[in-house]
């Protein structure tokens, strides 16, 4: 089985929302099914039905959480030199075909998040930006068409 990379900033965020609902939401979703038993038939009851449903999706979500988290391996982006992409660097970009400037962060699959400034290194551009260096060009086909970008900066942990 392929690893996963993450940083462990996203490792950590993933474990917190594991323990969250394991410790937080599992016994509020336990309680509100007791109390629904509690309230008669439950083959007619609205409320143990609800109560049944959110356990079912809670479980769901923490089966998830359990499996991404065994897959990942924390890479550490300390020691990178910051002349080249790597996982973690935080990039600098130009779209040459409309003159917009972006600063994206690599990281791994699973804390990748655009509204955050975050991409996944397995994306079309994550992939395409690995071991480039400033002023290099890439072409990036996507599904809005093919992106030109320019390298201006990089941006890793040991550089400021």
């Amino acid at each position: 089985m392929n690893r996963l990379p993450i940083t462990r900033e996203g490792y950590d965020r993933l474990r917190a929302e594991l323990q969250r609902l394991e410790q937080k939401e599992r016994p509020k979703v336990i309680q509100a099914i007791s109390e629904a038993r509690e309230h008669g038939d439950i083959s007619e009851n609205a409320e143990y039905e609800a109560a049944k449903e959110k356990q079912a999706m809670l479980e769901g979500k923490i089966n998830d959480l359990h499996h991404k988290l065994s897959q990942c391996e924390i890479v550490d982006d300390s020691k990178d030199p910051a002349e080249r992409v790597t996982f973690g660097s935080t990039v600098e970009l130009e779209d040459l075909n409309t003159g917009e400037e972006m600063q994206y962060r690599l990281v791994g699959p699973y804390e990748a998040d655009l509204a955050q400034g975050t991409i996944s290194v397995t994306s079309p551009i994550g992939r395409a930006l690995i071991g480039k260096e400033p002023g290099d060009e890439v072409e990036v086909k996507t599904p809005g068409g093919v992106k030109k970008l320019e390298i201006l900066d990089i941006h890793n942990a040991t550089k400021s």
